[in-house]
């Protein structure tokens, strides 16, 4: 690329990586380093002896000559801060720790979800570790809501609860926080959900607070809670609860923040990073008991990482929350009874079959229901509401904009929707809540809640487009696919499958490395399965051929690819490591394809 001189005011445009401009999925290719991104990862690989391609991965997630050190290895020592830089945090280990003091009746109540159920874990088993029992409450999903409900907090309340800890739901809970109040409860709440207006609990720690200079905005309510644990042992410590003896570690509780956290699909900051590798450790050692059952009835082979964390371990957990009983994931969690852990993963690995089917008649049926010229698709139809997230995330990767899905059982509608990046949706759904279009609504920027009336989802539609219109219009006409490397088929073997995988987790914020395969000749298709998946065989001009997978292959991607034997194409991939029958390979799934364009050839 030509520099610009001192004189020219518009930027050289950035040639597209094998002069894919627009792929079957409609995005653009493009170098995901810039020439400064370049020439930091030629130092990188020189300093520090990486390959070539390890070292542009890194470079392009903002891993520099500087930071390497902490990049490379993140440490928990290292980069967890001090528990009272958090707002409140002091209050409520006090107030927390009190009410073991004097053996007052704790009450966790958590969200459905896994970052709710692994909070619940970590925090109780923290409580069992001093001497304290605390009673864990799952609101119902379909019967209950999302967080504290004022029916729930009187209930609460005649059962003869004196301290209530809320953990990932609360901040926000106005209404039912101040009946719990009026009821002579203690109410102390861990979350992580941006909210307009705090509710009035005695002790409110969330790093998304106006006022919080935590700097931990991006931890999962889990991460949260474990840091506020730390807090807790540490006033217990000064109390002299522990002298003479010794002091329970929560190292072995990792394993929980480390599920929760990837399950949330938070960012995964250096800090984050140090949860999940350090968690892994634990995970693999099988010191949950609940966890090494869910491991066994899901049939994992080899060691668990983060993949399996988002893909398998945790779809199971919210299995429960969707459509079972919405405490099965916590009481697996803080079970120690072998016979009682594998009947409940046992009857999570069933809900979790069901869920899928489920899924895929909803997504069938909401698939039809799109208008492709919308900006923001909002669907709605008779789907269990325990499904409707993930019928959303399919839509929103199919079609590349935000996506609402809501189903309609009853008086109200249980929507939830996802989002593309550069695009706040949860922003705009606290918004419509405020503005009374929904009976409740919240979230984050890519992902957000919702209650509406049935009669009011047009409107709700039509503001959604009038709200975020020219925003997701911007988007998608950027959207690209970043591009870190162009590799031939054989390139991509078991040995950097290990390399890229031993450098991540990747996920939010981290995104897992894509390599351009230039001019794969698909020598075989297969569908697998259903038919939804598909298996091919891609060869290069030499050296090996690969397999590789495409998952979800509904749409032009799949179209193609199905039709592609014998044929060339651009392939962009995925590379995670894994085992079959014990062997160690690499795991190759296909992200995108492109048409070969004769003749035009540009390095990544």
């Amino acid at each position: 690329m030509v520099e610009p001189s001192c004189v020219q005011s518009v930027p050289v445009p950035q040639a597209s990586v094998l002069g894919v401009d627009q792929s079957l999925s409609g995005r653009r290719w493009m170098r995901r380093l810039d020439e400064a991104g370049e020439r930091t990862a030629l130092a990188l690989a020189q300093r520090h002896g990486l390959p070539e391609i390890l070292a542009r991965v890194l470079a392009g997630r903002g891993v520099t000559l500087d930071n390497a050190g902490r990049e490379l290895a993140p440490t928990i020592r290292d980069l967890m801060p001090d528990p009272s830089s958090l707002t409140d945090c002091d209050t409520l280990v006090g107030r927390l720790a009190d009410a073991v003091d004097r053996n007052e009746r704790i009450v966790i109540f958590a969200d459905y979800d896994v970052d709710g159920a692994t909070s619940a874990a970590v925090v109780s088993r923290t409580l069992s570790h001093l001497g304290a029992t605390a009673k864990i409450v799952i609101p119902d999903r379909l019967t209950d809501g999302y967080g504290p409900s004022v029916p729930a907090m009187e209930q609460l309340a005649d059962d003869g609860c004196e301290v209530l800890l809320c953990l990932d739901c609360g901040a926000g809970a106005i209404v039912p926080i101040e009946a719990a109040k009026r009821r002579g409860l203690t109410v102390l709440v861990i979350d992580h959900h941006p909210v307009n207006e705090l509710a009035p609990a005695d002790a409110v720690v969330n790093p998304n607070r106006g006022d919080d200079l935590s700097g931990l905005s991006e931890c999962a309510a889990v991460g949260v809670s474990f840091m506020v644990m730390v807090a807790l042992m540490r006033e217990m410590r000064q109390r002299g609860r522990f002298a003479g003896k010794a002091e329970p570690s929560l190292m072995p509780l990792l394993d929980c923040v480390a599920l929760g956290t990837v399950a949330d699909v938070v960012p995964l900051s250096p800090l984050n990073r140090a949860f999940v590798t350090r968690g892994l450790v634990a995970l693999r050692r099988r010191d949950n008991m609940g966890l090494a059952a869910l491991t066994t009835v899901a049939r994992l082979g080899g060691p668990v990482d983060a993949g399996h964390l988002g893909y398998v371990l945790g779809p199971r957990i919210n299995a429960g929350g969707r459509i079972g009983q919405s405490g099965l994931g916590a009481r697996l969690l803080t079970s120690d009874d072998p016979a009682e852990t594998e009947a409940i993963a046992a009857e999570l690995d069933r809900l979790n079959q069901e869920r899928r089917a489920l899924e895929t008649t909803a997504l069938a049926e909401a698939t039809a229901l799109v208008d492709e010229s919308a900006p923001v698709l909002v669907v709605a139809g008779p789907w269990h509401p325990g499904v409707v997230g993930l019928v959303a995330a399919r839509l929103k990767e199919r079609f590349r904009r935000p996506a609402v899905a809501i189903g309609l059982t009853g008086e109200a509608g249980t929507g939830s929707g996802r989002s593309i990046p550069g695009v706040d949706l949860g922003a705009a759904i606290r918004e419509a809540a405020a503005d009374g279009l929904l009976i409740k609504g919240g979230g984050h920027a890519m992902a957000a809640g919702l209650t509406v009336a049935p009669e009011r989802v047009a409107t709700l539609t039509a503001w959604l487009e009038d709200r975020l219109g020219s925003v997701v219009r911007e988007a998608m006409a950027t959207d690209t696919l970043k591009i870190d490397a162009i590799a031939a088929p054989g390139a991509i073997d078991e040995p950097l499958a290990r390399l890229l995988t031993d450098h991540g987790p990747w996920g939010a914020g981290r995104p897992k490395p894509v390599i351009a395969l230039d001019a794969a000749h698909v020598e075989h298709v297969m569908p697998v399965g259903s038919g939804e998946c598909l298996k091919l065989r891609l060869a290069g001009r030499a050296g090996p051929g690969i397999d590789a997978m495409l998952f979800r292959s509904a749409g032009p991607v799949g179209e193609r690819l199905r039709a592609a034997r014998g044929s060339s194409v651009n392939v962009a991939v995925e590379v995670t490591h894994g085992a079959f029958r014990g062997v160690p390979r690499a795991e190759i799934s296909i992200v995108d394809v492109a048409e070969v364009r004769a003749a035009v050839r540009h390095a990544a």
